[in-house]
């Protein structure tokens, strides 16, 4: 059964596209899903950490309160109403991103697995540890040997002084600062292979 999304929860989310396909075949593809992910995801959640690979991504998000979503949609009658809403989001975010790509390489049909998968974050380190394991994706399976040259994460921006969309400032501040971040994602994570085995 789907985790229903909760207004004010934490949320690692992950998808892969179908078979041994590619969502992501060219740089301006990275930056049209997170186009989208601006018009789709921001309504709804906040964004603190996210890295995109050839074939899936992961992101932290934290889902708005009710009020904000209230406030964006209008009052929900039940809570199934606006998680449906919360689900719709993601759906709309990969049905748009799977009609440009198909349009853009001549195909047809589903890009992305159906049901995208939602894990609620349990304590503290596990919000740590995620942030960690999402930047860590891409040496995981084996897309590059360092998480500074891989270009499609937040990694760059949360250590950057650059504008962002991201809540940087959460994120320094929970990891107690930039250089703690860095040094944080140059250590060795206890439990870091159960992760790995879990979301692979």
């Amino acid at each position: 059964m789907k985790e229903p999304l909760q207004p004010g929860y934490f949320y690692h989310i992950y998808n892969h596209a179908n078979g041994n396909e590619n969502l992501f075949l060219c740089d301006e593809n990275y930056r049209f899903f997170l186009q989208q992910w601006v018009k789709y995801i921001e309504p709804v959640a906040h964004t603190y950490a996210y890295c995109l690979m050839p074939n899936h991504f992961h992101a932290l998000v934290r889902i708005k309160s009710e009020e904000a979503l209230t406030s964006t949609f209008g009052k929900f009658e039940t809570f199934q109403k606006l998680e449906r809403r919360l689900s719709k989001q993601f759906a709309n975010l990969f049905s748009s991103y799977t009609q440009a790509f198909n349009k853009m390489y001549d195909r047809k049909g589903s890009l992305f697995i159906q049901n995208f998968k939602r894990k609620p974050i349990s304590s503290d380190d596990y919000l740590s540890n995620i942030i960690f394991y999402i930047h860590h994706n891409p040496l995981h399976h084996g897309f590059t040997n360092n998480i500074e040259d891989w270009p499609h994460s937040s990694y760059h921006a949360l250590i950057s002084d650059k504008k962002t969309r991201l809540e940087r400032a959460y994120v320094n501040k929970w990891f107690g600062g930039k250089e703690r971040l860095r040094a944080f994602h140059q250590q060795s994570i206890k439990g870091l292979k159960e992760l790995e085995m879990e979301f692979t």
